[in-house]
């Protein structure tokens, strides 16, 4: 007899287990669903901050500046302390300032231009066509005149041939005198900058101006020159240039590296850059890269740097600072550390700008952190650098500490500005500490940042170097351009000068003559100032 009962039970407990295994199959594909779509709404949400960040870098304004001084409303996060009694301008008072300033420059009546007083004067007198009275027909008398307009005149450069002769001169006395040789002197004409060349000390200095400090390239100087009545071509003027950067201004620019060398802190910066001819094998079209260092100015007269290289490894910078034992302020690229005898100090202006770059509400209050340390640097900017860290130790490590614990205990996930932020933070905590321990020592890079903008001008209008040569040169020649315009010196005349004197002295025997040609000595200060 067949037990149906038993057989309707297995059934159901078939049916009872495929249903439970499709009911496991179908909340395991709905799990699996749920991480697809969570993936695809935090991919969604990163993508929307990076269309919205790419849409602010076109069209949105290019400042740094803060919009918001209190982060949707929040009061500031610090008490100001009552020994700080001069006022605070907030960042909306600052805005309504520039905004009231840029109305009140629209309104004003434009001035004229003017020349300044020590420019020569000439006068032109405008006489009547005829001096005779209509009436009684006697000459007339001068009794005065008034002044129509005054208007600049420029009067173009010109080229002149310079001839040096050598004289000689014999002893008359003397060659009538079989019993002895004729006396004869001659004389000695000074060393050219370059042998067996045109250009003259003026023409090298204006050649090295007007690339240097106007950004003009060579192959555009030559249209100029020959208007003087200079035939030349780019290349002879390039040859110009790497030779005496080679000869005369590579000594100046050892003799500021070894001062340079003996300060304690350093402001290090780079920037691409492209050399045609590569001596690696690498394609002209891959990146070289222009170093800058900059000494501060509480040690010293101010001295800028650049240094050419093919790569941005570590071992340029190593090279470049073999020796020096000190503090080097950067930003966060991963060359920057782990080199024996130096102690490196981040920027926080790049860590600002990656706060700001999150625009959201913990963005802002990443950014007002940041405000209040650079509202701090203001008021102690013209402390002595004891008191300045004295100053920092008190107000400033508190804001700091409590930056990067609110960081840590904040819940940044992703791959979202936000927490790029926060890793970028973090990760560079002990360098970003670095300024609170020295009053020397500058919150930020912007020093080197600024000291580099020439060379990225001048890359926008040079376009590359053809060798390693030529952008060593231009290295050279920035160096001693920026160094020099930081010290108040007309850069014409010191080159001028260092390319007429330096040829005609011993100064590889001597090196310790280029004391007198640094920029910031007295000689050079005189003879050569703005």
């Amino acid at each position: 007899m067949v037990n149906v009962s038993s057989n309707n039970e297995n059934q159901y407990e078939k049916l009872i287990k495929l249903f439970e295994e499709q009911l496991a199959t179908a909340n395991q594909q709905n799990k699996n669903l749920s991480e697809k779509l969570d993936k695809a709404i935090k991919q969604n949400e990163a993508l929307t901050e990076r269309l919205h960040q790419l849409t602010k870098l076109l069209f949105g304004s290019k400042t740094e500046k803060s919009k918001y001084n209190e982060p949707d409303g929040q009061v500031s996060l610090f008490e100001d302390d009552p020994s700080f009694n001069e006022s605070e301008h907030t960042e909306e008072q600052s805005q309504q300032t520039i905004s009231y300033t840029v109305v009140r420059k629209i309104q004003r009546k434009k001035q004229n231009d003017s020349l300044r007083n020590d420019v020569e004067v000439e006068t032109i007198h405008h006489h009547p066509e005829s001096t005779i009275c209509d009436c009684c027909q006697h000459q007339m008398v001068e009794m005065g005149g008034t002044i129509v307009r005054e208007e600049a005149k420029f009067i173009p450069a010109k080229m002149m041939k310079v001839q040096h002769i050598a004289l000689a001169y014999e002893c008359k006395s003397c060659k009538g005198d079989s019993s002895q040789p004729a006396q004869i002197k001659s004389g000695k004409a000074p060393q050219p900058a370059i042998q067996r060349s045109i250009a003259s000390p003026s023409v090298l200095a204006k050649v090295i101006y007007d690339k240097f400090i106007q950004y003009l390239p060579l192959c555009r100087q030559v249209n100029e020159w020959a208007r003087y009545g200079l035939d030349t071509n780019d290349k002879n003027l390039s040859n110009w240039v790497i030779l005496v950067a080679n000869d005369w201004l590579f000594p100046i620019y050892e003799r500021m590296k070894a001062l340079m060398m003996d300060k304690s802190i350093l402001h290090v910066d780079e920037t691409y850059a492209q050399i045609i001819n590569r001596s690696d094998g690498k394609s002209g079209q891959s990146n070289a890269y222009n170093w800058v260092y900059r000494s501060v100015p509480s040690q010293g007269p101010p001295i800028t740097l650049f240094q050419s290289s093919l790569s941005r490894a570590r071992s340029v910078l190593e090279n470049f600072t073999e020796g020096y034992s000190g503090t080097i302020v950067c930003d966060g690229y991963s060359a920057y550390g782990k080199l024996e005898g130096i102690t490196f100090a981040n920027c926080w202006a790049h860590v600002r700008r990656y706060w700001l770059k999150a625009d959201s509400k913990n963005g802002r209050i990443g950014v007002n952190y940041c405000d209040e340390l650079y509202r701090l640097e203001r008021k102690f900017k013209h402390l002595s650098p004891s008191k300045r860290r004295k100053k920092r130790q008190k107000y400033s490590k508190p804001i700091v500490e409590e930056f990067l614990n609110w960081i840590e205990t904040s819940p940044f996930f992703g791959k979202n500005a936000l927490s790029k932020a926060a890793e970028y933070t973090l990760n560079r905590a002990n360098g970003l500490k670095e300024f609170l321990n020295d009053g020397r020592i500058e919150i930020d890079n912007n020093p080197a940042e600024n000291a580099i903008r020439p060379n990225v001008i001048g890359r926008k209008n040079w376009l590359f170097s053809v060798s390693e040569a030529g952008a060593k040169a231009n290295a050279i020649c920035l160096s001693i351009a920026e160094t020099a315009k930081s010290n108040r010196v007309n850069f014409y005349e010191y080159i001028k000068k260092l390319l007429t004197v330096l040829p005609n002295l011993d100064i590889y025997q001597n090196p310790e003559i280029l004391d007198q040609f640094m920029p910031w000595s007295k000689m050079i200060q005189a003879e050569c100032s703005k």
